[in-house]
């Protein structure tokens, strides 16, 4: 769980390296820059490519992880407040739970209903503003974000790949990435003819650690635990991005925001515990005598 938990940790950084780094205006640019050459590399590593049905399944999961979500997150991120639409997203721990209720036969309870609510309303006080105005298709873009990462997330955990984990991770990067090329290509226009040394230091961190290790360490977890305690982690994202703009940015962090924070992590913690189920009653052969033998 804690490695798992570095990912959304580390994608946390992503704001700060996007404008500080990176040129302006250049979002979806960045966001194929971080998945091909990424799907790349673990491809060339592991030498595996992908067989029968996960030709289509690595596209479609490519494609609702990285591409299509890359591609919805930048209509947010350009139509709303950066809060509302992390707001917006941080249904997504719900929507995984309903998704693996129907997908997967997980069970839905009230619990994790209340926890997840619990975490929409942290990232709420943490992130938004006073007066921040609100945009339809804004709003609609956020959702769409987290419906389709959602539905990857547990569609990953319905379809166990048979190959090494960096090989799949690669198939979904370069899926993804290929997919989000023609629009960026559409939306921005060609690549900027010349890049500074930042420009280069943060694609190079985008690249190695925010896809192929996060992404690498993101699958895994999706691998080896519950896909809702797994989606629950998201909510580090916003955590760490408002932590990082307040230490490198000098951005206000106010009570409000506190408390956000408390309420973020408390449902991070609580997600992840788990009931221990009642004992079954142990029942005695040879009535009340063997009762007490087994007192004693």
């Amino acid at each position: 769980m804690l490695l798992t938990a570095v990912a959304p940790a580390v994608w946390g950084t992503t704001y700060y390296v996007t404008t500080e780094y990176l040129p302006p205006d250049r979002p979806l640019l960045a966001g194929v820059l971080r998945a091909l050459p990424a799907g790349l590399l673990l491809v060339a590593l592991t030498r595996r490519r992908p067989h029968g049905v996960w030709w289509w399944r690595s596209l479609l999961l490519g494609t609702l992880n990285i591409g299509a979500f890359f591609a919805l997150l930048f209509i947010a991120a350009y139509r709303l407040p950066g809060g509302v639409a992390a707001t917006v997203g941080a249904v997504q721990p719900l929507l995984v739970a309903g998704l693996s209720a129907g997908l997967l036969g997980d069970r839905l309870t009230a619990r994790t209903v209340l926890t997840g609510l619990t975490g929409v309303l942290g990232v709420g006080l943490l992130v938004v503003q006073p007066g921040a105005r609100l945009d339809g298709l804004g709003i609609a873009a956020a959702a769409g974000s987290a419906v389709v990462m959602a539905t990857g997330v547990v569609l990953s955990k319905r379809w166990p790949a048979p190959a090494p984990l960096l090989a799949v991770t690669g198939w979904q990067l370069v899926a993804g990435g290929t997919v989000l090329l023609p629009v960026a290509l559409l939306v921005e226009g060609p690549p900027p003819s010349s890049l500074s040394a930042g420009n280069v230091l943060g694609y190079a961190y985008l690249t190695l650690i925010g896809a192929a290790v996060a992404y690498t360490l993101w699958f895994r977890g999706i691998r080896e635990l519950p896909p809702t305690n797994v989606t629950f982690l998201t909510l580090l994202s916003p955590t760490v991005a408002t932590i990082v703009g307040w230490l490198a940015l000098g951005q206000d962090l106010g009570p409000l925001q506190v408390v956000g924070g408390v309420l973020i992590l408390g449902s991070l913690v609580f997600a992840q515990l788990r009931r221990r189920p009642s004992p079954a009653p142990v029942r005695a052969a040879g009535g009340p005598a063997a009762v007490q033998d087994l007192n004693a």
